[in-house]
């Protein structure tokens, strides 16, 4: 999944920690080596929501980094990187949709249930509102499980990908999503 990436981990750890230190050259240098694979999470994630959206994987991306070339973060590793990637293309998404609906329908949302089991399932446009919000919510109480879901449920690694870049066993990062699974059911239907 990361091939050309998984060949140049050093120049990407170092573009990567130089661009947290502040190099602006850095930052742009770690957009260049990273881009074809963040391009594929932009179309993942398009793919990944409703019709109808009219926004390309191109813009996507290039507002997700204009997005977060702005804010300062810390990320020890790729997968981190790539969740907070899929987090701000799913805050564009969101708000994107979210704009689009106040135009088109007095901004009245409604909250639907999620079925957390078929992550490969395309939600609707009125599911993803309340599950980006619900994410936000797990993010504030448990971080970590909501950067779990961005990088399975919106990034599509593996449980496996997400247990080597933390450095856990398969069980515990399939633990966690069940954890997160049922956080965010609970936030969908209260």
């Amino acid at each position: 999944m990361m091939g050309d990436v998984a060949g140049d981990m050093d120049a990407l750890a170092a573009a990567l920690a130089a661009a947290e230190a502040g190099d602006r050259v850095a930052s742009a240098d770690l957009f260049t080596m990273l881009y074809a694979e963040l391009r594929r999470l932009a179309r993942r994630q398009l793919s990944a929501n409703p019709a109808g959206l009219s926004i390309s994987a191109t813009t996507l991306l290039h507002e997700a980094y204009l997005d977060m070339r702005g804010r300062t973060a810390v990320f020890p590793d790729h997968g981190r990187f790539f969740a907070y990637a899929a987090r701000a293309m799913r805050g564009l998404i969101i708000d994107h949709l979210r704009e689009r609906k106040a135009l088109k329908r007095g901004g009245e949302f409604h909250l639907t249930s999620l079925d957390t089991d078929a992550s490969e399932s395309v939600p609707q446009e009125q599911e993803l509102v309340p599950l980006g919000e619900a994410i936000d919510e797990l993010a504030a109480v448990e971080p970590a499980l909501a950067e779990l879901v961005d990088l399975k449920f919106f990034c599509g690694f593996s449980f496996v990908e997400i247990a080597q870049m933390r450095g856990v066993s398969e069980r515990t990062v399939q633990r966690d999503w069940s954890k997160a699974r049922l956080y965010l059911d609970r936030a969908l239907r209260g």
